[in-house]
C-alpha cells in the first residue's frame, strides 16, 4: 500500500474515531467539537471528533450577527499558505471515498476542463448565501450543508437516517434529494477522478487559491526534465506538469514526482528570490557601464 493511501486511511480513522457515536448512532458533543478540522468531514457523523471548516463557517456567517470566523479562515489559511491542496490529497476522508470508487474496474474518463471552474462561484455562494438570503429573524442557513454537501449525506445522513427508526419516520424529499445526488456522485466517481473535489467543492476552491504562491510547493529542474510527458500521463487530475505543475487542480498526490524517470520534480519550499551563487556571473568593476 502506498505512503499516501496509508496517510488518508489514518487520517480518516483519527478525524471519526469516536466509535460509541457509531454504535449508539449519536454525535459526539465533547471539547473536541471546538476544534475546526482542515478537511470536509461532516460535523453529524456519529464518528466525528471535531468540526467541518465549511460547516462551522457558514454557521457563524448565517448567525444573526454574520460574522466572519477568524478562528476558521485562519486555520484553512495557514493550511493554504503552506501546502496548497495537500490537504485534499493526503487527509481528506470524503477524497479517499471517491480515489476508492474509482479503482473499481470501470473505463476512467477525461472530465471536461470548464467544469472545474464550477467550484469558485459554489465558494461565493456557500459564503454569501447565509448572510443575503436569511428569514425574518435575520437568520440565514448553511445552505451548502442542508441542500448540497454529499460528504454530509454518506457520513452522517445515512448512518443516523437510516439506523434511528426515529429520524426515519422524519425523512422527506430534502433527504431524498440529498440522497438522489449522493448516488449520482458515487456514479460519476467510478469513471471520473475525485469529481466532487474538482466540480464542487467549495473547501478545494479555497485551497486552490494558494497553490501557486504557497511556501511548500512543486519545482522543475528543467536541466533534468526530458519532456517525456509521463508525468502529465500520470496526473489523475489532467494536469500538464511541465508547464504548471502548481496548477490550481494539483492535490500534491506526488504521482508526477514519483514517477519522473530523472526526478526532475521536487516538492519543496519556495524558491530562493535571489539567484544562486555563479562565479561566471559575478559584475567585474571593469565590465560595469557608466
Amino acid at each position: 500500500m502506498e505512503k499516501r493511501r496509508i496517510v488518508q486511511l489514518t487520517s480518516t480513522l483519527l478525524n471519526n474515531a469516536y466509535l460509541k457515536g457509531f454504535a449508539t448512532l449519536s454525535i459526539y458533543q465533547g471539547k473536541g467539537k471546538a476544534v475546526c478540522v482542515p478537511v470536509l468531514n461532516c460535523y453529524s457523523c456519529p464518528g466525528a471528533l471535531g468540526s467541518c471548516p465549511v460547516g462551522s463557517a457558514q454557521f457563524m456567517l448565517a448567525s444573526y450577527k454574520h460574522q466572519l470566523s477568524l478562528y476558521v479562515f485562519g486555520i484553512l489559511t495557514m493550511m493554504g499558505a503552506a501546502s496548497g491542496r495537500l490537504a485534499c490529497g493526503w487527509l481528506c476522508p470524503f477524497g479517499l471515498f471517491q480515489e476508492l470508487l474509482n479503482t473499481i474496474p470501470f473505463r476512467t474518463r477525461h472530465l471536461p476542463s470548464l467544469l472545474k471552474w464550477l467550484k469558485y462561484p459554489v465558494l461565493i455562494l456557500t459564503l454569501l448565501l447565509p448572510v443575503i438570503w436569511i428569514n425574518s429573524a435575520g437568520i440565514g442557513e448553511p445552505y451548502f450543508c442542508k441542500y448540497l454537501c454529499p460528504a454530509g449525506t454518506l457520513e452522517a445522513g445515512l448512518p443516523l437516517g437510516l439506523g434511528n427508526s426515529q429520524l426515519r419516520s422524519l425523512l422527506g424529499a430534502l433527504y431524498y434529494w440529498k440522497l438522489t445526488l449522493l448516488l449520482l456522485l458515487i456514479a460519476a466517481s467510478i469513471s471520473y477522478y475525485r469529481p466532487f473535489c474538482r466540480i464542487i467543492c467549495p473547501l478545494g476552491a479555497f485551497y486552490a487559491l494558494f497553490n501557486r504562491i504557497s511556501l511548500w510547493r512543486f519545482e522543475i529542474d528543467h536541466a533534468r526534465c526530458t519532456s517525456c510527458g509521463i508525468c502529465s500521463n500520470r496526473c489523475p487530475m489532467e494536469i500538464q506538469v511541465p508547464g504548471n505543475p502548481n496548477d490550481p487542480e494539483c492535490i500534491r498526490c506526488m504521482r508526477c514526482s514519483t514517477s519522473c524517470p530523472s526526478e526532475a520534480i521536487t516538492f519543496t519550499r519556495i524558491p530562493r528570490l535571489t539567484p544562486a551563487f555563479n562565479e561566471e556571473n559575478l559584475l567585474k568593476p571593469w565590465d560595469s557601464k557608466i
